[in-house]
């Protein structure tokens, strides 16, 4: 006789759906967590349980380690006692030991209910997931529990699944406890159970609902090559036979349409086409059109525009093949997977008149089909005036020239696309070619960077931080590294984040000033550095100094000046020293050299007494203007004002403009030579005031 244990088992088992193995663990693993609660043991601790199913017993077993003698009698036991146990243990091995208390059986019962629920709960939730998981795409039946306005709730053999709006076929009512056939759209977990979406009007229930009514799509006779579907309104399935002799069509329709006649009850008078497919496109795009009936189909396959079907149908089936709201033509365009575009006979006709008149070289190329064209009038010029639709003979008359006119027009456009494609593949190719070139360039380039590059660290050039930091965030690290960015010309450095040209100008800089010298450079003749001495020195006669010093251009002094014995060009503007009446006696020949650097003392004195005088403006004028050799590297010249006869140093001017001077004063406080300026003392006086600068 059974247990009650066993009996209760049982009918859990049976009314979840679940498995003896599923909840069997359960059980166990909520009389090990009331065991860990009850007795306080640590979480670490090995802990089983086992339930014995005919006598519905319960036993807990825990790991403990072996020692000489316990002290922690919940962690550990003695060697003795674990001898009793297994003869053959050792100190320091582990053993599982009976610790089940003598009321567990009541503790368990109390403390481990609410666990055993969970437990089971999550076991019915994971069978669950996995039972539908494995239904997706598949027909499920369900009954209807509740209808809102985003979403219809079915009750699928013990869950739920949502039907939603756009799931749904547009026009269909639902009812309560109404039964529906469903599509398995997706299963998803979440926490409380699995999530299942079904659909009424996805594509792929139209192939299921044929799989179950048709046997010859089941059995694998007949295949499904396609479906195309407006849920609720029509459909088109393209049907083939894998077995010779058998009619697809047929197969599917069924005797008198009994079994077409079933799927379209179920998806609620919703018109299908079943047609069969055929490996020609012309063919299939043909009967993909039915109940309308083609003249001829003209393909097209441009690989820019796409894949193209001219169609040209009766004008008493235009309508017919275009369908209301041009369903017909656009289910048969995505069940063959081209554009479709349909023209009547008459349309196709006129045009192609038209296109011959247009085109002289049309006519040579038709051939036999140029003896139509008068034909070809005569016919619609008597369908326009009588308003008769076309007999068999005229229709394939039209045809003829249609298909001729057409099929010139196609290879010319045939003919452009390969030659375009030709300019494109050398196109193409002389891109490879230039990019091959620039590669080549720069592997060139890389060679000829000298290894001592490579060993020049970025913080040895005279960088900004701002540059430094940027070739540092672009991981270049040394001279090289920027030589083999430059190889690729200044664009290498200018993509860097942060790099534009004034950067650019700074680290070309500094590379100029390192003087490296590349694999090829080594070959040229490269002039030493005293030859480069050399020629810099031919042009300067004499080296301006002050006081044994040279002269810089910030210095103050008066330079010592060395006269040239060149005569001066009338076009040159040759800066010129015109000498007071005082000094002319010191400059009368070419070759005399001036005296030695004047003290501020003394240029103090002569600046007095030059200044007591009245210049001789005749004598001034009337003599020569003497050239003086400008030295290198000096921008100032050296000339006498005629209104102040005062000695000033100005700077060069390229054109005949009077230019702005600077009077030369001593200053007693600093004693040097410095520049007086003028100012405006007030904004409400108009007078100026002297300041030295």
């Amino acid at each position: 006789m059974k247990s009650d244990f066993l009996l209760a088992f049982n009918q859990i088992c049976s009314d979840r759906g679940l498995s003896r193995e599923i909840v069997l663990e359960a059980l166990e693993m909520a009389l090990v967590s009331a065991y860990r609660r009850n007795a306080d043991i640590s979480a670490t601790q090995n802990i089983t349980a086992s339930i014995d199913l005919e006598t519905g017993k319960p036993q807990v077993f825990v790991e403990k380690l072996v020692v000489e003698k316990a002290t922690d009698p919940d962690q550990e036991i003695s060697l003795n006692a674990a001898r009793r146990i297994s003869p053959n243990i050792q100190v320091g091995d582990a053993i599982m030991v009976d610790s089940t208390p003598k009321d567990f059986g009541r503790i368990a019962a109390q403390s481990a209910k609410q666990i055993i629920l969970q437990r089971i709960r999550e076991a019915e939730r994971d069978a669950q997931y996995t039972r539908y998981v494995q239904q997706e795409g598949e027909i499920v039946h369900g009954t209807v529990h509740s209808v809102t306005s985003q979403a219809v709730i079915l009750h699928i053999d013990g869950t739920e699944a949502t039907l939603p709006r756009n799931q749904q076929v547009p026009g269909e009512r639902y009812n309560l406890h109404q039964r529906l056939r469903a599509y398995v759209l997706e299963v998803r977990k979440t926490s409380r159970g699995p999530q299942i979406t079904v659909s009424r009007s996805h594509k792929n229930m139209l192939r299921r609902l044929l799989e179950l009514e048709v046997p010859e799509i089941f059995n694998g006779t007949v295949e499904i090559k396609a479906i195309t579907r407006e849920a609720g309104s029509r459909s088109k399935v393209a049907v083939a036979a894998r077995q010779a002799g058998v009619d697809p069509v047929g197969a599917c329709v069924g005797m008198r349409g009994v079994r077409i006649q079933s799927i379209v009850n179920e998806l609620g008078g919703e018109k299908i086409d079943v047609i069969e497919w055929d490996a020609d496109p012309a063919t299939f795009i043909a009967k993909a059109l039915s109940p309308a009936k083609v003249l001829g189909t003209r393909l097209d396959d441009d690989p820019i525009e796409g894949r193209t079907a001219s169609v040209v149908v009766p004008d008493d089936q235009l309508s017919l093949a275009i369908g209301r709201a041009g369903q017909n033509a656009r289910l048969a365009a995505k069940l063959t997977g081209w554009r479709i575009d349909i023209q009547s006979v008459t349309e196709a006709a006129t045009e192609s008149l038209r296109m011959v008149n247009e085109d002289p070289e049309v006519l040579p190329a038709l051939g036999t089909a140029a003896e139509l064209l008068p034909q070809v009038a005569g016919i619609l010029r008597r369908h326009e005036q009588d308003r008769l639709s076309y007999n068999a003979e005229e229709l394939l008359v039209l045809r003829q020239v249609i298909d001729a006119v057409q099929g010139y027009f196609a290879s010319i456009r045939s003919a452009e696309r390969e030659r375009a494609r030709a300019d494109e593949m050398a196109r193409r190719a002389a891109i490879a070619a230039a990019e091959n070139e620039r590669r080549a360039a720069i592997a060139a380039a890389h060679a000829q960077i000298p290894d001592e590059a490579y060993s020049i660290s970025l913080t040895d050039l005279d960088l900004s931080s701002r540059v430094l930091n940027h070739l540092t965030n672009a991981e270049i690290q040394n001279v090289g590294d920027i030589l083999e960015r430059l190889a690729e010309g200044d664009e290498g450095l200018l993509k860097l984040d942060g790099f534009g040209p004034r950067s650019l100008a700074e680290v070309q800089e500094c590379i100029d000033a390192l003087a490296l010298v590349t694999e090829t450079e080594e070959t040229e003749d490269v002039p030493t550095v005293q030859e480069v001495a050399v020629e810099a020195e031919a042009p300067i006669e004499a080296e301006p100094e002050v006081d044994g010093e040279s002269l810089d251009e910030t210095s103050t002094a008066i330079p010592t000046i060395t006269l040239v014995e060149e005569e001066a060009e009338p076009e040159a503007a040759t800066p010129v020293v015109e000498a007071p009446t005082t000094a002319e006696s010191e400059i009368t020949e070419p070759e005399q050299e001036l005296p030695a650097p004047i003290e501020p003392e003394e240029l103090t004195t002569a600046v007095e007494e030059v200044s007591a005088q009245e210049p001789d403006e005749t004598a001034a004028h009337d003599e020569p203007a003497v050239p003086l050799a400008e030295p290198e590297g000096l921008d100032l010249e050296l000339a006498v004002d005629e209104d102040d006869d005062l000695l000033n140093l100005r700077e060069p001017s390229s054109s005949k403009k009077r230019q702005r001077r600077r009077e030369l004063v001593f200053d007693e406080n600093t004693g040097q030579l410095v520049a007086r300026r003028q100012r405006k003392g007030s904004r409400r006086s108009h007078e100026w005031d002297d300041f030295i600068d």
